[in-house]
């Protein structure tokens, strides 16, 4: 990236003294945190993230996966899990409370216009910016997106039998999303933790499964999209790569900026001019699979 186009990427990341609206906490240490943040709410794009100061006496911020927003009503929610002393900080914030956030910040996904059944993989802490990109496609009207979402503690909702008929899921495989439900959009679940209704297994095996039972005229408009760790990233790469169809990928990384200046979250990717490294906060996070999990 040019110092050109790194500063215009800057000057698209506002910071605000974001109001807390609501914070509801879940098993397994995870948080849904709502924050009346306008500006970012506005701007925000699938993929894109946040940087936060999780408390006033804790100067190093966080970057959390913007899971929804509403450009009218001014919010920004989050999905986020308890991994340090950050995010444990950040857990004790209550409404009214203001906490200082800089966002929106990255590159985003490209919804593809050739591609109308898109496949949404998200994993874990990966599952908000999944949400995200559902919630755009069905805005954007024409897509018919499946979500395959995997979690090894329990999932930060209430699980409930889809009313989605879909191709290639064994028997019992019914745990869906709720909030995806009432999208339209279907979804599955997965995890080898023995959840009812969900897959026992990785979600790639499952988004396997749905590939391999779709005709070749339908396979043809899959795009795949993923979020979560970089094993489960690889992956699902390798199964895209397989099918030969067009993958992007948010990738996670610690940072300490997160607007490019301290280059302490590089990741060697493929680039027409040979290997290079490249800032996952600007340059990213969200990357052409093939860039990063392909051969030299």
């Amino acid at each position: 990236m040019t110092a050109g186009l790194d500063r215009a990427h800057r000057e698209t990341i506002f910071v605000e003294e974001a109001e807390v609206l609501s914070h509801h906490h879940l098993e397994g240490d995870q948080h849904i945190l709502r924050v009346q943040a306008p500006e970012t709410a506005h701007h925000a794009q699938p993929g894109q993230f946040a940087h936060i100061r999780c408390h006033p006496l804790l100067p190093m911020r966080r970057p959390l996966s913007i899971m929804r927003t509403d450009a009218r009503k001014g919010w920004v929610e989050f999905l986020y899990k308890v991994v340090g002393e950050g995010t444990r900080l950040l857990a004790r914030r209550v409404p009214g409370e203001r906490i200082n956030l800089m966002g929106p910040i990255g590159r985003p996904f490209t919804l593809l216009a050739d591609r109308r059944q898109p496949l949404l993989v998200g994993g874990g802490v990966g599952i908000p910016p999944m949400v995200f990109l559902a919630d755009a496609m069905r805005r954007a009207g024409g897509y018919a997106p499946f979500a395959v979402l995997g979690s090894e503690v329990p999932f930060p909702f209430r699980a409930r039998p889809s009313a989605f008929q879909v191709p290639g899921m064994p028997e019992g495989v019914i745990g869906a999303m709720p909030l995806l439900e009432d999208w339209g959009v279907a979804s599955r679940l997965a995890s080898l933790q023995g959840y009812a209704g969900c897959f026992e297994g990785y979600v790639t095996g499952l988004a396997r499964l749905w590939l391999e039972a779709l005709p070749e005229h339908a396979r043809a408009q899959v795009a795949v999209y993923a979020c979560g760790p970089h094993p489960m990233l690889e992956a699902v790469a390798l199964l895209a790569g397989e099918f030969g169809l067009p993958c992007q990928v948010s990738l996670e990384e610690f940072m300490a900026c997160a607007v490019g200046g301290c280059a302490g979250c590089t990741v060697r990717v493929r680039t027409p001019d040979g290997p290079a490294m490249k800032r996952v906060c600007v340059d990213g996070p969200v990357f052409d699979a093939a860039a990063v999990f392909g051969t030299d």
